[in-house]
């Protein structure tokens, strides 16, 4: 079915984006294709005014061409509920300038806007201290402020990882094994001497051979393939942007049961698009914010998982329209 709704998206530089990786390209050609007219903001181009959520709002078009993928027209206000449905796909640093922009698309959804993701799901579920809600899904995890507990961690699993709670891409991420003479500095680092908290998790071997797979979520069901990233022979980080290899692969029936403790739980907060990270089997991070993975699966599977997540949006919108 074709729509003639309108969509916007807000999101970082268009003309900055890697054309061949971007998620958000993939899901805005699905939208167009399936009849939305499209609309591009930065974060900054959001504002309110007397109470009504607005935007510094231009037309958008684009293509599958890598050397030529978007044309902008002019900007003009106008306010964001009265778009059908608004994509939030700026990525961290989780601020609170990004605090404030879900502020503002939280009132666009209440003026009558879907918004993809839902700005308080957003907020609420940080995607390292949000995977506690599912323990049975997850290794070892302590999230502390406190630097003798998270040696006393150390003490107990042999190796761990630490990582900042509001990094992305990799950033921040250190493993720590029993006896290195660095621990004490890293734990200082990640807390600013016991200021601020971070987490340390049980190291998890698998990584080395079977990745960091990332599990995408469309409305709470699970893509029929995983991307497994292998971190690079130098470096420890199952991370795209750190220089991790993309494999795609089957789900096995441990993802799929994961899938089904987290899916229906986020899909029930308005969570539309969701990334799990799992290694060896276990929960590591739940990615709402902006998660990727699309381009790699769609290449190595001829799948178009942009159109399944329109599809989703469109039945999301069909549901309200009978209420």
């Amino acid at each position: 079915m074709k729509n003639t709704g309108r969509l916007a998206v807000v999101m970082d530089p268009i003309d900055d984006i890697k054309y061949a990786k971007d998620s958000t390209l993939a899901m805005l050609l699905a939208a167009q294709s399936r009849g939305f007219e499209l609309y591009y903001l930065e974060q900054q181009d959001l504002f309110v005014r007397d109470g009504r959520a607005m935007g510094h709002v231009r037309p958008l078009a684009v293509r599958a061409d890598p050397k030529s993928w978007f044309t902008l027209g002019e900007a003009a206000v106008q306010p964001l509920g009265g778009f059908e449905c608004i994509l939030m796909r700026k990525d961290p640093p989780f601020d609170m300038q990004f605090i404030y922009t879900s502020y503002i698309l939280e009132l666009a959804e209440a003026q009558g806007a879907l918004v993809a993701n839902r700005p308080q799901g957003l907020r609420d579920m940080n995607e390292k201290v949000f995977t506690a809600w599912f323990p049975q899904c997850c290794a070892a995890t302590l999230i502390t402020r406190d630097m003798a507990d998270m040696g006393a961690f150390l003490r107990e699993h042999g190796t761990i990882v630490c990582k900042p709670l509001d990094g992305m891409g990799g950033r921040g991420i250190f493993v720590i094994e029993q006896g290195d003479k660095n621990a004490s500095a890293i734990f200082e680092s990640q807390t600013r001497y016991g200021a601020e908290y971070a987490m340390v998790q049980r190291y998890l071997p698998d990584i080395v051979t079977g990745g960091d797979s990332r599990v995408l979520l469309i409305d709470g069901e699970p893509v029929e393939y995983a991307l497994a990233r292998i971190p690079a022979g130098h470096d420890n980080r199952g991370n795209l942007a750190a220089g991790a290899q993309g494999v795609g692969r089957p789900l096995n029936e441990r993802d799929r049961w994961l899938a089904g403790q987290v899916g229906p739980v986020l899909a029930a907060r308005g969570m539309i698009f969701v990334g799990l990270d799992v290694i060896g089997g276990f929960v590591t991070e739940i990615n709402v914010t902006s998660p990727t993975g699309i381009r790699e699966l769609d290449k190595q599977f001829h799948i178009d998982i942009g159109d399944r997540f329109i599809q989703a949006v469109e039945r999301r919108l069909e549901a309200r329209s009978r209420h």
